[in-house]
């Protein structure tokens, strides 16, 4: 066997064992031998308060530098369709780093299309969402716009609300500079409740306590990070109670006598 050949047999053996190593979020199935084959201290954990130190669940592919910083036995989530490269399974196994799978899918299991559209100011915060979604399992319809050439927002809020009106997307998401005038827009659109929301306190109220079907953000308003953990709220949350049905139920109302 060649120098070469036995060098990439040494690094697939040290994928395969750090991969075998990589514990589950709560909730998602795994086969008997991605199990963990060690103990997880969570004494840091429960000091702190975090469930990892550092989060790369946004990347397929690690690398040396996306280590750098982390400590002796440090949790770092990642993706569950993650890959490394050598150097990187190197310094996991030197360091004997934590690797916290994130599960594929933490939406409720009743969203499955995603209908998504942006004016020229949220072009890029799209496009990188569109990406996020879709390493997660939804299915993503684009209604564009498709370049920062001035656009005008309330032609992409329609289209998105409308397909969330005729059933065709199960929730929708716009993206314009403030958020505030895509709401105004989607929401003229029948049976649709757009909610801007620029946290994931209001996302998730948003969802659960008025059963907003679109969410509309602002490019202006929520770094790229804080955009996907409002999006994940939006999408984990669903209208459940009672309580909220039934002033739900008013809303709907309201828009149905002002048709007639």
């Amino acid at each position: 066997m060649s120098e070469k050949d036995e060098t990439r047999d040494r690094v697939r053996a040290l994928v395969k064992e750090v991969l075998a190593n990589v514990p589950v979020e709560e909730g998602e199935e795994t086969a008997p031998e991605a199990l963990p084959k060690h103990v997880v201290v969570n004494s840091l954990k429960d000091e702190l308060g975090k469930e990892f130190d550092r989060d790369e669940s946004a990347k397929n592919l690690l690398t040396e530098d996306d280590l750098r910083g982390l400590e002796f036995g440090a949790r770092l989530r990642v993706a569950d369709n993650v890959k490394f490269t050598p150097l990187a399974v190197d310094i996991i196994s030197e360091k004997q780093i934590v690797l916290i799978k994130k599960s594929s899918r933490q939406a409720s299991s009743s969203v499955k299309i995603v209908a998504i559209g942006s004016d020229h100011g949220g072009f890029g915060f799209k496009e990188q969402l569109k990406s996020f979604l879709a390493e997660r399992g939804f299915q993503v319809r684009d209604f564009g716009t498709d370049s920062e050439d001035a656009v005008d927002y309330p032609d992409f809020a329609q289209m998105v609300a409308a397909s969330v009106s005729e059933k065709k997307s199960d929730i929708g998401i716009v993206i314009d500079g403030a958020g505030i005038g895509s709401a105004m827009a989607a929401n003229k659109v029948p049976n649709v409740r757009a909610a801007a929301c620029y946290s994931v306190a209001l996302a998730k109220n948003s969802r659960e306590h008025n059963g907003a079907n679109v969410l509309t953000l602002g490019s202006g308003q929520n770094t790229f990070a804080e955009v996907k953990e409002i999006v994940e709220a939006f999408l984990k949350s669903d209208l459940t109670e009672e309580r909220h049905k039934k002033r739900v139920a008013k809303i709907d109302a309201i828009e149905r006598q002002s048709r007639n």
